[in-house]
């Protein structure tokens, strides 16, 4: 990326005067639509059954409201935080897709090198050895047994990964209606096998794992306090508050919404991860302020690989670190440390939610199923 042109926080650069293709984040939505076949769309914008989950994601995000401090010093703000030891410019994971393939053949190696470049954490579903650099965290869908389990630990210790993530809220996988509209079933699911070992997981594999192994623990797709007290008996290192992106269990609650029952129940034994349907600064900042340690971005992830490969992740975390260092000093604050629950203020949404919401700008032709 020409040095002249990148986004540097705390510089007087007139917004869109730069040469850079892409300055705003509905840009890479856009590109990305032309990029894909119609298969590979839906399995960004698509969501299980009547997709009440993914819209109820965005809707609890709009249902918050800045309360923002004027008059403070906010010349110089910064947007960076520590996690697993490691300093992130930005609080943002990037989030575990199981089809990176079909978006950029680098598919998990170039979201890997890309968020090594810029300085944010990745969780990936696959033992890769791209960005050795990068803060990576290993992520488990169970298809097999004990030995399956310990295999795979073993072997995200053994190539530096930062954390090892099981994934629980996937024991039955879903309808995703937009494919079975198509009757098209992608390549690797005719291929999947395992599933029945995904459905009989229990808190013994958790057990296991946290017996065995020296390696932070994090549970993706903690949903209720509940469970959170149970993760947390087991010695859990980080809660994952996730419904996979609306993509699972159709009519759950908003992540936005699940949150505060989780940090609750947390009362800080634990670190807490959230995503479902982030996608802007402000999105990022309102999930800290909410007790989140870090958040995590999928959707947006996807739409960026499609439009530029590993180029379009480090721009897309570029423009998502300007959206977050302009919301911070807005909001009188110069570090996400200075901010607390005073902050925010329930409002009711202006929008009606959709997996484009957030981007009123955009306009992209529906597909007659």
């Amino acid at each position: 990326m020409n040095e002249a042109t990148r986004i540097r926080p705390g510089t007087a650069a007139e917004l869109g005067a730069s040469g850079e293709e892409f300055q705003n984040l509905h840009e890479f939505v856009r590109k990305a639509r032309a990029n894909l076949n119609q298969n590979a769309w839906d399995y960004i914008v698509g969501a299980a059954e009547t997709e009440t989950t993914m819209r109820r994601n965005r809707m609890a995000l709009d249902e918050i409201a800045f309360r923002p401090r004027v008059l403070r010093d906010v010349a110089k703000v910064d947007a960076s935080v520590e996690v697993f030891g490691r300093k992130l410019r930005l609080p943002v994971m990037l989030a575990p897709v199981g089809a990176l393939e079909i978006f950029d053949p680098a598919a998990a190696a170039a979201v890997a090198r890309g968020a090594g470049a810029f300085g944010a954490a990745h969780m990936l579903s696959s033992v890769s050895e791209a960005a050795p650099g990068a803060l990576r965290i290993f992520q488990l869908y169970v298809r097999g047994d004990d030995a399956f389990v310990e295999d795979h630990v073993a072997r995200a210790i053994s190539s530096g990964y930062a954390a090892f993530c099981l994934t629980v809220d996937t024991a039955h996988y879903s309808r995703r209606e937009r494919d079975i509209a198509k009757r098209y079933v992608r390549a690797s699911r005719a291929r999947s096998t395992g599933g029945d070992f995904q459905k009989g997981l229990e808190w013994r594999t958790v057990k296991l794992i946290k017996d065995k192994y020296k390696i932070p623990l994090i549970i993706k797709g903690i949903a209720t306090a509940e469970d959170a007290h149970i993760a947390l008996d087991h010695g859990v290192d980080w809660i994952y508050v996730s419904n996979h992106g609306g993509r699972q269990l159709d009519h759950g609650r908003g992540s936005m919404h699940v949150l505060p029952e989780i940090v609750t129940a947390v009362a800080g034994r634990a670190k807490i991860m959230v995503d479902g349907s982030i996608c802007r600064g402000t999105d990022i900042v309102k999930a800290i302020v909410a007790g989140a340690d870090l958040v995590g971005i999928g959707r947006l992830q996807c739409w960026a690989l499609a439009a530029k490969g590993e180029t379009g992740v480090v721009r897309m975390l570029e423009l998502l670190e300007d959206e977050v260092i302009r919301s911070l000093g807005l909001l009188g604050v110069t570090r996400f440390a200075e901010l607390d629950k005073s902050y925010l203020h329930p409002a009711a949404p202006t929008n009606p939610p959709h997996v484009f919401s957030a981007f009123p700008l955009l306009e992209i032709e529906p597909y007659r199923y």
